[in-house]
């Protein structure tokens, strides 16, 4: 039966004594993780091997001058201090007083160039998984929480750079002054050393007792962090939803139950770490006892064995001995939460990128002709079957289509198939004859334009979010695009003009003035293919004729997709098609589909009533 680890405070508990025993998860597949994440973080860090060498080199020298101090004033108390004779005195504190002036030079510069180096690879890592995120497919991104993903390039990137700045130096010195004590150690006496020693073998199984625990305890605060954060980023986004059905309440709950559990992660991981500083402080404060107990009675004998200056020596390197064993203790905790960081990161970048192979038609000049030949695809085939089942059309170039039909009829999903979003299960999808698999994936977008239902603004000036779709626009091209699409005259009444500053939501204009913008941001790229999703649909019925005369005009001499449930946006198209669960029922004509009295006349009388 498995027994829950259990705390005073009344939280429920994190991890099981199985989860701690590997079964969940094997130790050593955990380990090889480590391994594999530092190997990939030190190649980050070797890119700046110059500095690097030159920051190790003055650890070394730093871990050099700690050890000298120590010894220098052993022998001052030996040879000056107790025989009572001063000639000489001087130079030597002299000469430790330069120790120790060179032991902080070396600390503070060996410092002011590993935090250079800790912030050139954390951009190096900031920007690679950044420029990953550019490169994912959409369906990533359609699995995954923002927040979560934001996460990832914020606080778990941070957590390396924080652990690159202390702790890589920390962890070199602690084991170079480990060696260069324990060596000096058993020089000045082996018995004191080998007593010194004792500690060792009881603070590895305390270490090794806390460190089982920390590590899946680091990794499930980092992952609790990530879901909490992803929940506030998708709450704020809909904050306007949230209070139109009053869920205020619910989502309090649902943050409040987030932010208890990585309470709770942060209270164990806490809790475990902060035991290692103890145990080491009770192992140190024991090995001085030890070393002034022991040390002491010898020196008291009078043989020689050990002198008072010996013993001076020995008490501080005993401290030094038992310091960087703290030193690295407390690292390793830290450094265990960078991992756990870092992991998450290479697991992001790790995700295959979008493959675009196709290099024969790269920079082709489209006409815009689109033919389906029986394609079908599903997000979710083996669970909810095909989205799009068997479908087949052909609209040529400069043609208008339109597709109508119930929500979750598949007509999104043809034009994300279009954009090459997704790509088909079965069938082929051919421009101008070409199969849209042979044609760059680059090549392709930059010919087509979306206006959505719900535009999406950048916060940017207006002069900037219309040149979003053709960064080279130059302002005159700017104003014509505006005023083809009918937003000239608002964009004039606003207090800068064209370079007033938008809000990421826009929310200082109205959606009809967003979509508005985003037409003309359409026209300033002058595509070949036009794909408009539901584009009036949430926009009331004057400003509506605003906008249809706006998309006239963009769409005229242009290959157009259009979804609509407002069939009087559809009047004009040269075909329409009429969509249900996926399959492609009617095509035709309006007046065609009116003379068959099928589903799109029943669509159309319905609409009139």
């Amino acid at each position: 039966m498995l027994r829950t680890i259990r705390n005073p405070f009344g939280y429920e508990p994190i991890i099981q004594k199985k989860d701690l025993k590997g079964t969940g998860r094997k130790k050593k597949e955990r380990a090889n993780d480590w391994r594999s994440t530092l190997y990939r973080i030190w190649k980050l860090v070797d890119e700046q091997r110059g500095y690097l060498i030159a920051v190790l080199a003055l650890v070394f020298v730093s871990s050099i001058l700690a050890l000298l101090g120590p010894i220098l004033i052993g022998k001052i108390i030996d040879a000056h201090i107790i025989p009572m004779h001063f000639n000489g005195l001087g130079a030597k504190i002299g000469l430790l007083i330069a120790i120790y002036c060179g032991l902080s030079s070396a600390m503070y510069f060996q410092n002011y160039w590993m935090v250079g180096i800790a912030q050139q690879t954390v951009f190096r890592l900031r920007t690679g998984l950044f420029a990953h995120l550019q490169k994912l497919p959409v369906p990533f991104f359609d699995k995954r929480q923002h927040g979560e993903l934001m996460s990832r390039l914020t606080n778990d990137i941070e957590n390396v750079s924080q652990t690159l700045n202390s702790s890589f130096i920390q962890v070199f010195s602690s084991i170079l002054t480990l060696t260069g004590t324990l060596a000096v150690m058993f020089y000045l006496s082996p018995l004191l050393t080998v007593l010194t020693m004792i500690i060792v073998p009881v603070m590895f199984t305390a270490m090794r007792w806390i460190t089982r625990r920390t590590g899946l305890l680091f990794r499930e605060q980092q992952r609790a962090v990530g879901e909490l954060n992803g929940m506030i980023e998708e709450t704020i986004s809909g904050q306007r939803i949230v209070k139109a059905f009053s869920q205020e309440a619910r989502v309090l709950e649902e943050f409040a139950q987030k932010s208890d559990r990585l309470r709770r992660t942060g209270f164990w991981a806490q809790t475990y770490s902060g035991f290692i500083p103890k145990v080491m402080n009770m192992l140190n404060n024991a090995s001085f006892a030890i070393v002034a107990g022991v040390g002491g009675i010898l020196a008291l004998k009078g043989e020689g064995i050990v002198t008072v200056g010996t013993i001076v020596i020995f008490s501080e390197f005993a401290r030094q001995f038992t310091r960087p064993l703290n030193d690295l203790a407390n690292q390793f905790n830290t450094v265990l939460s960078a991992i756990a960081g870092a992991e998450r990161v290479f697991k992001i970048m790790d995700e295959p990128e979008e493959k675009d192979e196709a290099k024969e038609h790269q920079g082709a000049i489209l006409q815009g002709g689109v033919e389906f030949r029986n394609v079908s695809f599903g997000y979710a085939v083996e669970t909810d079957g095909y989205t799009v089942d068997n479908v087949s059309f052909h609209v040529k170039a400069g043609e208008t289509a339109a597709f109508v039909g119930a929500t979750g009829a598949g007509k999104t999903t043809v034009m994300q198939l279009l954009a090459r979003f997704y790509e088909a299960d079965k069938g082929t999808i051919l421009i101008d004859g070409i199969p849209i698999g042979e044609l760059p994936r680059q090549t392709l977008r930059s010919q087509i334009a979306f206006v959505l239902q719900d535009p999406f603004l950048f916060e940017a000036t207006v002069r900037e979010n219309i040149r979003y779709g053709k960064l080279d626009a130059t302002d005159e091209e700017v104003v014509e695009a505006a005023k083809k699409a009918n937003a000239h005259h608002f964009i004039s009444q606003l207090e800068n003009g064209y370079d007033t500053v938008l809000t990421a939501d826009g929310g200082e204009i109205s959606q009809g003035q967003k979509q508005l913008l985003s037409i003309a941001r359409a026209l300033v790229a002058d595509p070949v293919l036009l794909l408009l999703d539901e584009a009036t649909s949430s926009i009331d019925t004057v400003t509506e004729l605003e906008i249809q005369e706006a998309l006239d005009r963009l769409m005229e001499g242009r290959t157009s997709f259009v979804i609509a449930h407002r069939l009087n946006t559809v009047r004009k198209a040269d075909q329409v098609y009429v969509m249900e669960q996926g399959k492609l029922i009617e095509s035709g004509t309006q007046e065609e589909l009116i003379e068959q009295q099928g589903v799109y006349y029943n669509m159309l009388k319905e609409s009139k009533v």
